[in-house]
C-alpha cells in the first residue's frame, strides 16, 4: 500500500543512481516521484509546492530519517558552474575508507593517496597530471600494475569521484568535496582552502597575487564579489579592472606548472631521460651491412667474455649461443667487408673534396 513515505524512497532511489544533481533537476525528480505515489493512491496528502519553503521542508524530513544511519542529502556549490548539486553522502566518522564501500582496501589507499597529492598540488594548482597518478601505486608497496590502476582511476572518474578531462589532469570532483569535507578539512588544517565569500573548500578559482595573503575565491564568488567591492577583503589591494584585475592568480589545474607532468611525489620534477648517443661520422660512412656485422660481433664477443667469468664454457647456451666457429666466420667476413668498405669510403672522401 502506498504511503508519503514512498516519495522519499523513490527520490532517494533517483539521486543514487545519479551520484550528484542540480538542484533544479532535484526538483524535477521530488515533483516526478510526488505524481508517482498519487497514482498508486490519488487519496494520500502528499505536501509539494514549488517554492523555497516547501522544498527545505522536503529536504529536513528525508535527513532526519536519514539521520540514524548517518547518511545526508547534502549540497554544495560546483565551482565551476556555482550552481547548487545535492548528494546523498556518509557522515559517518572522517576516513576516506567511508566514501566507498564498492572499492578494495587496497583501492580506497590508492584514492587517499591521489587526494594527498591533490591537495598539495604545488602552485595551488590541486590537481596531478595521469602520470603522477600512476606513480603513485609505487608508494601502496602492492602488487598493483600499471594497467590496473589505469582502470582503477578510469573507475573513479566514471563513478563520479575524481574529475578528468579528456587532455586535462586528475582533480576533486563536487560529490568527493561533498562527502569528504570533514574529511579534508580536518586533514589538511594549514592549507587554506575556503572561499572568502562561500566559505566553502576551494580548488578551482582565482586569488590575490599579493605575496604571504591568501585570499582565494571560486570563480562565480569573484564575479559577484566583484560587482560591489574593487579590493582584496584582507590586504586592501586594487582589483579593479585594468593592471589590477589582469594580476588575479589563478587557482586550479590551470595553474599547474608547466613541468608538473614529470613531478613525482611533492611536486619535484624527475630528470629527463638521457637522449641516444650520436654515431661518430667516421662510422656513418660505413656501408650499413658492414655496420650490423659490427654490432653483431660486439655482441658475440661479450657474450664469450661473460662466459668465461661464470666458467660456463663447457656448457651449452642453447639456441640463443654462438658457436667458435661461427664467431670466426663472422670475424673473416667482417675483415673482408672493412676492406671492401676502405676503398668506398676514400673515394667518396674525394668526391666531396
Amino acid at each position: 500500500m502506498a504511503s508519503p513515505a514512498d516519495v522519499q524512497k523513490l527520490f532517494l532511489q533517483a539521486i543514487l543512481s545519479r551520484r550528484v544533481v542540480s538542484v533544479n533537476l532535484a526538483k524535477v525528480l521530488w515533483k516526478k516521484c510526488v505524481d508517482a505515489v498519487k497514482v498508486a493512491d490519488d487519496s494520500l496528502d502528499i505536501p509539494w509546492g514549488p517554492d523555497k519553503n516547501a522544498w527545505d521542508d522536503f529536504i529536513s524530513r528525508i535527513n532526519e530519517s536519514l539521520n540514524p544511519i548517518d547518511l545526508e542529502l547534502a549540497s554544495s556549490t560546483d565551482e565551476k558552474t556555482g550552481r547548487q548539486m545535492f548528494a546523498l553522502v556518509n557522515r559517518n566518522g572522517d576516513e576516506v575508507a567511508q566514501m566507498a564501500t564498492d572499492y578494495s582496501p587496497l583501492e580506497i589507499a590508492y584514492f587517499k593517496a591521489l587526494v594527498e597529492q591533490i591537495m598539495l598540488a604545488p602552485n595551488y594548482s590541486y590537481s596531478i597530471s595521469s602520470m603522477a597518478a600512476l606513480r603513485e601505486v609505487n608508494s601502496l608497496k602492492s602488487n598493483m600494475t600499471k594497467t590496473q590502476a589505469e582502470n582503477v582511476l578510469a573507475s573513479f572518474v566514471a563513478k563520479g569521484w575524481l574529475l578528468k578531462p579528456k587532455k586535462g589532469r586528475y582533480s576533486l570532483s563536487t560529490r568527493t568535496l561533498l562527502e569528504l569535507q570533514p574529511y579534508i578539512r580536518q586533514t589538511y588544517p594549514d592549507e587554506k582552502l575556503e572561499c572568502t565569500v562561500c566559505m566553502e573548500i576551494v580548488t578551482r578559482g582565482t586569488r590575490c597575487y599579493t605575496s604571504n595573503c591568501k585570499i582565494q575565491l571560486h570563480g562565480h564568488c569573484m564575479t559577484a564579489y566583484r560587482k560591489t567591492h574593487s579590493k582584496c577583503p584582507s590586504c586592501n589591494t586594487d582589483w579593479s579592472k585594468g593592471s589590477g584585475a589582469e594580476k588575479l592568480l589563478l587557482v586550479g589545474e590551470n595553474a599547474a606548472p608547466k613541468d608538473d607532468g614529470r613531478a613525482g611525489r611533492g611536486g619535484r620534477a624527475q630528470p629527463r631521460q638521457a637522449t641516444a648517443r650520436k654515431m661518430s661520422p667516421a662510422r656513418a660512412r660505413l656501408p650499413r651491412r658492414t655496420r650490423r656485422k659490427t654490432n653483431l660481433l660486439s655482441n658475440l664477443r661479450r657474450r664469450r667474455r661473460d662466459a668465461d667469468r661464470v666458467n660456463v664454457a663447457n656448457v651449452s647456451l642453447g639456441a640463443s649461443s654462438v658457436s667458435e666457429d661461427e664467431e670466426e666466420k663472422e670475424e673473416d667476413a667482417m675483415e673482408v667487408d672493412e676492406e671492401e668498405a676502405a676503398p668506398t669510403a676514400k673515394a667518396k672522401g674525394k668526391r666531396r673534396r
